[in-house]
């Protein structure tokens, strides 16, 4: 496979040698297909420990910006590199003066490894070192953030790309990661506050700096007329971008991890694709086959015109591939719900009726509650003598209707089972399974799934205002 090249006005040489040399240290074979990142990838056969710490990046321009979370000083979070089956060892020591905890995002994983603090595991304090240790039953692109002191630690950078990889290419040159990530920024390029009051009691405090991979509008290089399996991850805190591609010989082949069933049309400029926070879409692309042609992910944001977020640029003679040779993905290992025998559970989502400050323990606290599910305020995750919203059998099918009472996009993801939506009173939904549904405004949606992991799997929004004032539950599988 062919590793692609980044470059931006002003590249700095020997910042790009230091890179190249810190690629090769880091990469290996299983990592070899895609530098990610900033070209930061790791194998996880070769993590030795995963060092959650203080960080600086140049976010916009030449500006500094300081007091950022990261698994280096001076880089994004690595994408990690695992392979379906294959069991993965990651050690995370926390060096931070705050509590954190680590979630693997859209793993079907054991529940004592899902990284959500009291729910699975005490969070851990300054220095202390937790070890993750799962093997992944499902190949796709998944991604990972602490659960614990959410808003400090994800607002500030500590969101990263996962990879799990098929048993065998499907086919593809090259792969290229897109972590998509907005950041809140004065103009000296230090930070604002992460929330507001008034941003959590709506659709979220958005950001006003936008990166990819904490890059401005970056371009890739891959090799002309090769096939990319092009991996989008919004890792954001709020936003929902609304994308699409500047070619058509391209292709959506999976969705949150989880490869396609049947056709789902090309996003274009009037229909964009949503992708919520906490969603992923593999897209296969067929770059042009001229040396320096283009392929643009595009961006519709509020009050703006339509711009590219990064742009695929094609180099060296073309290798004349075609979309049609790639292999289709294998399904992942995931139980076909039964709805002729589903059991239903109803879950609203809306503002809570309530005030109050939530009891957060070690974990932190917005300091006011808006948002509730079945009109009820998540207490806190340190709070005493609190069941789960629903009890679900081993084994069964049940059904999951879910209706937002509110004007705003909910991002609804539920830990450690794989759902498959099934109908809405709003939109006809493609046929696909997935760990995170956009609720718009006013839907109700249907979903359907099999209780085949067991344990206490959180059940929130993905808008992180939201599940920090209370839009947050967890569902017990027994």
């Amino acid at each position: 496979m062919t590793a692609p090249r980044q470059t931006q006005p002003g590249d700095d040489p020997l910042r790009e040698v230091d890179m190249n040399r810190r690629e090769f240290l880091l990469s290996s074979a299983t990592a070899a297909g895609a530098l990610g990142i900033g070209g930061y990838g790791v194998a996880a056969s070769h993590v030795k420990e995963l060092i959650l710490q203080p960080a600086s990046f140049a976010l916009r321009g030449g500006q500094i910006t300081n007091g950022m979370v990261s698994l280096s000083p001076d880089a994004p979070p690595p994408v990690l590199y695992g392979k379906q089956g294959k069991v993965m060892r990651l050690p995370v020591r926390n060096t931070l003066p705050e509590y954190t905890a680590m979630h693997w995002h859209g793993l079907r994983i054991p529940n004592a490894m899902d990284g959500v603090p009291y729910l699975t595991q005490m969070p851990m304090g300054e220095n202390e070192l937790f070890t993750y240790e799962f093997t992944p039953p499902d190949a796709g692109t998944y991604w990972y953030h602490p659960h614990c002191m959410t808003m400090e630690q994800m607002a500030h950078g500590l969101t990263g790309v996962m990879v799990i990889a098929e048993p065998e290419n499907p086919g593809f040159d090259s792969e290229q990661v897109i972590n998509l990530r907005d950041f809140r920024l004065n103009d000296d390029g230090s930070f604002l506050p992460a929330f507001t009051q008034r941003g959590a009691a709506r659709s979220g405090t958005f950001g006003n700096v936008h990166t990819v991979n904490w890059l401005q509008s970056p371009t890739y290089d891959h090799a002309a007329g090769g096939l990319v399996r092009l991996r989008v991850v919004n890792t954001d805190t709020t936003r929902t971008y609304k994308l699409h591609l500047s070619a058509s010989d391209a292709r959506i082949i999976a969705w949150d991890g989880h490869p396609i069933e049947g056709e789902v049309p090309l996003p274009v400029k009037e229909t964009p694709l949503l992708v919520g926070p906490g969603q992923r879409v593999d897209i296969a692309v067929a770059m042009p086959t001229d040396e320096g042609q283009t392929v643009d992910l595009i961006v519709k944001l509020p009050g703006q015109p339509h711009r590219a977020m990064v742009r695929l640029r094609a180099i060296r003679q073309s290798q004349a591939r075609d979309l049609r040779e790639l292999r289709p993905l294998p399904a992942n290992p995931v139980a076909k719900p039964d709805l002729a025998n589903a059991e239903l559970h109803e879950f609203v989502f809306g503002w809570t009726p309530e005030g109050g400050i939530p009891d957060n323990g070690f974990c932190g606290t917005l300091g006011y509650n808006f948002w509730s599910i079945n009109r009820k305020p998540w207490p806190g995750d340190a709070a005493q003598d609190v069941g789960p919203l629903a009890i679900l059998k081993m084994g069964k099918t049940y059904v999951l209707r879910l209706r937002n009472e509110s004007p705003n996009t909910h991002p609804i993801h539920l830990h450690g089972l794989a759902f498959k939506p099934i109908r809405s009173n709003q939109r006809k939904l493609p046929p696909l399974m997935t760990d995170t549904m956009l609720l718009l405004k006013d839907e109700v949606v249907e979903i359907a799934l099999v209780a085949d992991n067991p344990g206490d799997w959180a059940f929130h929004c993905h808008v992180i205002e939201h599940q920090k004032t209370g839009l947050t539950e967890f569902i017990r599988v027994i």
